[in-house]
Formats: structure tokens, sequence, C-alpha cells
């Protein structure tokens, strides 16, 4: 058994681990906070652009090379994880759901590139000597419109000139605090979009320059609000999942603090039982 010593040193450093966890909670929790308040502020711009495309799709020429579709020879999975780790599975589980995206494609006969999205998955990807066609790291915490714009310009000019012909995003969504879900969906070629029959929103509108313009500049547009809600999305699932594995991480600390103060408090007994029994023989040996 080991000596009280030792037991107290580790109730120590158990406690320092605890503030730690403890402390990384409250931080997390309060960019969870903001993160999610900012992915709630841009659901409803991201709804009423799909509204508006869908009312122009029906009295324009929806003829874009976003939505292009052609027979696809190059697929490109682009994933998107964080640049820290504490946060559970979060990074583990979109890797998990790249690689098994990956290796369906390739057993289809289909040629993969992979770009990422966070430092982890550049990691991950460069420990399985897989090579990337383009990756950004360092955004955790630093999400923004133009972020979003950079990356969407570097994949539909990709797109367009034919470097791959299908574009498949591989993610966490957020769902609440304790629900995050991995997410693989295909980002281009755009869905075609339907336009209504009778579009309320469109009605009575003037469109400058004209209805076929805006439409051409909205496609692009859209691609744009798509990955920028992913980042935002992946940004709040990261916080949450953080703030719910450093919880877990305390209360482990506080369940292994009770048992080696437990195991303290047996071991003190046992070490001042002994004492007091070689002081009980020793006085009988003197008696004698």
């Amino acid at each position: 058994m080991p000596g009280l010593k030792e037991i107290r040193k580790r109730i120590n450093s158990v406690k320092s681990t605890k503030q730690i966890t403890k402390a990384m909670k409250m931080v997390s929790a309060a960019k969870f906070r903001k993160a999610q308040a900012r992915i709630t502020e841009l659901k409803p711009y991201a709804e009423k652009m799909e509204q508006v495309l869908a009312g122009l799709a029906g009295s324009v020429g929806t003829g874009h090379p976003l939505l292009e579709v052609r027979p696809i020879k190059q697929v490109e999975i682009l994933t998107l994880t964080g640049d820290r780790g504490l946060c559970g599975a979060f990074n583990t589980n979109v890797m998990k759901a790249a690689v098994k995206t990956i290796k369906e494609l390739q057993a289809q006969g289909y040629s993969v590139s992979v770009s990422s999205i966070g430092k982890k998955g550049f990691d991950l990807f460069k420990r399985r000597e897989i090579s990337l066609r383009k990756s950004w790291t360092g955004l955790s915490g630093k999400i923004n419109y133009a972020t979003a714009q950079e990356i969407a310009k570097d994949l539909t000019e990709n797109f367009i000139k034919g470097t791959f012909d299908e574009l498949i995003l591989v993610y966490n969504e957020f769902k609440s605090a304790v629900v995050q879900r991995v997410r693989t969906s295909q980002l281009l070629p755009m869905a075609p979009i339907k336009g209504e029959e009778k579009a309320a929103d469109t009605v009575d509108i003037i469109f400058e320059p004209n209805q076929q313009a805006i439409f051409e500049s909205l496609v692009p547009k859209n691609v744009e609000i798509q990955i920028f809600r992913a980042l935002l999305d992946s940004q709040a699932a990261e916080e949450a999942a953080r703030m719910t594995a450093m919880e877990n991480a305390t209360k482990a600390a506080n369940d292994m603090i009770a048992r080696l103060t437990l195991k303290y408090n047996k071991a003190r007994q046992e070490s001042i039982t002994k004492e007091l029994m070689d002081i009980v023989g020793g006085v009988e040996a003197l008696k004698q």
C-alpha cells in the first residue's frame, strides 16, 4: 500500500487538476453562449436567402456554374475540426466520418482529394500520410465572414475550373448544449433551386440591375453563407463539447479525491493503530 505522503501528494495533484478543469468549463461556457447567439442570429438570414433564391429561380434562367452537375471523377472532402483538444470525441467523430467517406468513395472508383479546416484535422491527415490540397488553421475563436468568403472563393474557383466535380463537407452540427451530430453533406454542386409558382417575397419588388444578375450574385453568396453557417455550427458544437468534457473531468476528479481521501484515512488509521500496539507492547514488556 502506498505511504501517507504519496497518497497526500496524489490528492493535491488531483485537486490542482480539478481547479484547471473547472476553470476551463467556465471559460467554455462563456464562449459557448457567444457562439450559440451567433449561429442563432445567422439562421433566419440563411433561410431568407434560400427563399429569395427560390423566388428568383421561378422567373430567371437557373443556369449557373455552381449548379452544374457533371460526371463525377474527382471528389473533394472538406473536414471541419477544431484547433484544440480537450473536447471529448468532438474532433475524433469528424475524422472517423471523413476517413469512412474517403474509403467508400475510393472503393467506388472515384479519385479523392482532401482539404481541412482546423489543426486537429490537419495533424491527423499528416499522421496518416494523406496529402492535403488546402488547409486552414488557427481559426478557433476568430471566425468571421471574411474567413468564410476566403474559403468559399477557393472552393468555388476550383470547382468551376474542374479541379474536383463534387465537394462534400464533414463537420459537427450543433443541436444543443449536450448534442452535437456529425453531418456529411454535399456542398457543391449546389442542389437545384426550385422556383415557386408564386413567391410572395418577390412580388412587387423592383430588382436592380435585374433579376438574372441578382440571382447570379446570390448563388455564390449562398455558398459563403453555408460555409459560414458550418463554421459557426462547429464552433458552438466544439465549445459545448469542451464544456461537457470539462464538467465530466471535474466530476471524475471529485470522485478520485473522495476515493484517495478514504484510502488516506484508512492508511492513517492503520498507522496509528500500529503505533498504539507498539506502545502497548513496550509497556507490557516493561511490566515483566
